[in-house]
């Protein structure tokens, strides 16, 4: 089995004022040092279990990349250390280590003789290779001919050929046809429930809330935050529309959910509330039942437009249904301070049995990013139950019209 241990992990670069610094550096190392460091990682710690998978997050430059080729060796750290158990698969850059003039087998050849097979064993799963890429004659073509998706296929069938103790994926997989991703986290989730210790980078929040037991957010080089991934999600999603006055705030509920709160405060939720046709507040709601969503708003300065939207999530954190005002057709203009508003939606829970939240966003244009007044996520908290329809499974509830012609 597998595990990670990063211990105070840290990586720095020299940076210099010219290249004859770099130079007298060089050929006179008892002079003052000519450089100084830039810290593009420092003080990162964690630890995954056996069998566990993490998800890493950040926006672009946060570090992700560079934390990865540290934890697979690729990279040496400036400080701190990493250790690892187990067969270990990387995924990393996209085909890295093909040679552009070698056949696709002869460099599945070679990368799987890295990944620590003998070269008998890779001959043996050359089959399943080459099934699982489905690139067809290409295998046996130079790797200058394929295409960036070919050449991603053809790197994780050979990385996956054989389920590794720890699987470290880079975003890699979001290059490509949609029918390829679904199969490779197929294959990714299969390896979880087989045992196989998971790291992985995306910017596909479902893929994360789905496959993952636990998220880290790195934030300008610095572990921001570590936790449930659907809180991790929340606070990240906040993180990208924080500037000037915006503040990010989260609080844990009764429930132990971590709910997570953002805006600037021009306009706030004062209530909200999932309501019967009657306008009760209820908590449990039947399949199909007509129900409402109710905001209600105070804006405490005047604004010069105001948008309201939702998300409804399942119990994971991922988007079930979300639209806003903006899209349909029904934005405010020129609010003034102090005045209140009741905003109503009606809809059937046309959703399955489970669990389900709304996060509600108060902003300007067509997203948060633009100007975010209040973004509340676990704003309301509903569970849904099968009173009386037919056993279905999901997250919605479709019911088709059925015909059988013989």
């Amino acid at each position: 089995m597998g595990a990670i241990t990063v211990t105070n992990l840290g990586k720095a670069y020299k940076q210099y004022a010219n290249r004859w610094a770099r130079l007298a550096e060089w050929i006179l190392p008892w002079v003052k040092a000519q450089s100084t460091l830039k810290w593009v990682l420092q003080d990162i710690s964690f630890a995954i279990q056996p069998g566990e998978a993490v998800g890493i997050i950040g926006i672009n430059g946060a570090g992700k990349s560079t934390l990865l080729k540290m934890i697979t060796g690729t990279t040496q750290p400036t400080s701190g250390s990493v250790h690892i158990t187990g067969r270990v698969a990387a995924l990393l850059e996209l085909g890295m280590g093909f040679h552009p003039d070698f056949t696709g087998r002869q460099n599945a050849m070679m990368a799987g003789q890295l990944l620590g097979l003998s070269g008998q064993e890779v001959e043996q799963l050359m089959p399943e290779i080459e099934a699982f890429a489905e690139i067809g004659d290409y295998i046996d073509l130079p790797v200058r001919v394929y295409s960036s998706g070919m050449q991603m296929r053809l790197a994780f069938s050979v990385a996956t050929a054989k389920r590794p103790d720890v699987l470290i994926v880079d975003e890699a997989l979001s290059v490509g046809d949609s029918y390829f991703q679904h199969k490779s986290f197929d294959r990714i989730r299969a390896f979880g429930q087989q045992g196989t210790t998971l790291l992985i980078v995306s910017h596909d929040k479902n893929s994360i809330q789905s496959i993952c037991d636990r998220a880290i957010l790195l934030d300008a080089g610095q572990l921001s935050m570590e936790g449930e991934p659907a809180a991790v999600m929340d606070y990240y999603n906040a993180l990208l529309a924080k500037r000037g006055n915006v503040t990010v705030k989260q609080t844990t509920n009764a429930d132990g959910k971590v709910q997570t709160i953002s805006g600037t405060g021009e306009v706030t939720m004062e209530k909200v509330s999932i309501c019967d046709e009657a306008g009760q507040a209820i908590e449990v709601v039947g399949v199909g039942q007509p129900i409402k969503l109710i905001v209600e708003i105070l804006a405490h300065q005047d604004v010069p437009e105001l948008v309201l939207g939702y998300v409804i999530k399942d119990r994971l954190g991922q988007a079930v249904f979300g639209t806003n005002t903006h899209h349909l057709d029904n934005k405010l203009e020129r609010i003034s301070a102090g005045s209140r508003m009741t905003y109503s939606f009606s809809f059937p829970a046309n959703l399955g049995v489970g669990s389900y939240s709304i996060s509600a966003a108060l902003h300007t244009a067509d997203t948060h990013i633009s100007q975010n007044y209040e973004w509340r996520d676990l704003a309301a908290v509903f569970d849904v139950i099968n009173v009386d329809k037919g056993y279905f499974v999901g997250v919605n509830w479709l019911p088709p019209i059925m015909e059988c012609k013989r």
